[in-house]
């Protein structure tokens, strides 16, 4: 963990946008039946429907999946333009995108919540691919689990590693914040369904706003806590 990290890449900034991950699976969910993120989900369902021939039930699940399609090319397409800057101006892209599914959620509701937050979900993977040194994803929680448990498993078989429980650490965090905005996103969709996107919204503001006003010196902190045992 010797390379500089960029502000993007703070398991600070990880555990934010794996929040938000969870709570707009769980908000897709429960308002249109589909998951914004989980493109694995909706391909099982898409076969299923289609090898039974109930084609209308089926398609239903391939807007979603043209959605994520289209919001990783606008990500890739960020990188070669904006470089750096390419996941910055990506929360902002959410945040926009997040507010017209808000404003018109009452008019074409499928349109906006199986559309919109498909792509901004793929936008935000594409954008922020990386946590410290390795690979994550903050729309979906099957790696980073499995990350977690083969980092547990490698800091008890190597004992004298260093830093040996910095990666299930890492990845365990980023696991609960997935759960825990998932578990938001239900209660908030449920309770209060005109106001639930306010929430991942606020959230991204706090996202662009550490990137912005500093938070490479975050993981700093963690590392000198980790040296010395803390972690």
């Amino acid at each position: 963990m010797g390379a500089r990290l960029t502000r993007e890449e703070t398991l600070q900034i990880a555990v934010m946008l794996a929040a938000v991950g969870g709570y707009l699976d769980a908000y897709t969910w429960i308002m249109h039946r589909v998951f914004a993120n989980a493109q694995t989900a909706n391909l099982v369902f898409l076969w299923v429907y289609a090898t039974a021939g109930e084609w209308q039930k089926a398609l239903y699940y391939v807007p979603p999946l043209i959605a994520f399609c289209l919001g990783v090319i606008m990500a890739s397409y960020l990188r070669l333009l904006a470089g750096s800057a390419a996941g910055r101006i990506s929360i902002l892209f959410e945040i926009v995108f997040l507010f017209v599914v808000a404003v018109l959620h009452n008019r074409v509701p499928e349109l906006a919540g199986t559309l919109g937050i498909s792509f901004v979900a793929a936008m935000q993977t594409a954008s922020f691919p990386k946590v410290e040194e390795w690979t994550y994803s903050s729309v979906m929680a099957t790696s980073n689990f499995r990350h977690s448990i083969e980092g547990l498993f490698a800091a008890l078989a190597m004992p004298s590693a260093v830093n040996r429980f910095r990666r299930p650490w890492v990845f365990g965090n980023i696991c609960i914040a997935f759960g825990i905005g998932a578990a938001l996103g239900a209660f908030v969709t449920k309770e209060l369904p005109s106001f639930s996107l306010a929430i991942p919204v606020t959230v991204l503001l706090a996202v662009l706003l550490r990137c912005e006003l500093g938070g490479a010196s975050m993981i700093n902190r963690e590392r000198a806590a980790d040296e010395r045992g803390l972690i």
